[in-house]
């Protein structure tokens, strides 16, 4: 009975996470939206499209504190097909892109 007291408590507490993570991602898209329209240059917007990286590449598996692009650029060093593509398309719109990314 205590596991499953346990089992519920923290299923509840994750709900809850994901629910204030629904409203941090409201926030955040709009401050990134606000900041690029006002202050292109600004570094909100970056800020916020790095984070943005960071839980994509988190959801597909990957480091939490590593941008996909970080990801891909280490993964095409050892000739991952998926990497070698990304990083591609990448670096068609920002040359050498993944390459500057790793370790960032």
């Amino acid at each position: 009975m205590k596991r499953i007291a346990l089992h519920l408590r923290r299923m509840t507490l994750l709900i809850a996470l994901w629910l204030l993570c629904q409203i941090a991602h409201i926030v955040a898209s709009l401050w990134m939206l606000a900041a690029s329209i006002i202050s292109p240059h600004g570094r909100r917007a970056w800020r916020l499209a790095i984070a943005y990286d960071q839980l994509a590449n988190t959801a597909f598996g990957g480091n939490e504190d590593e941008t996909i692009s970080s990801r891909a650029g280490r993964a095409r060093r050892k000739g991952r097909r998926w990497a070698c593509l990304l990083c591609r398309l990448l670096d068609a719109l920002d040359p050498d892109h993944c390459e500057r990314s790793i370790g960032v």
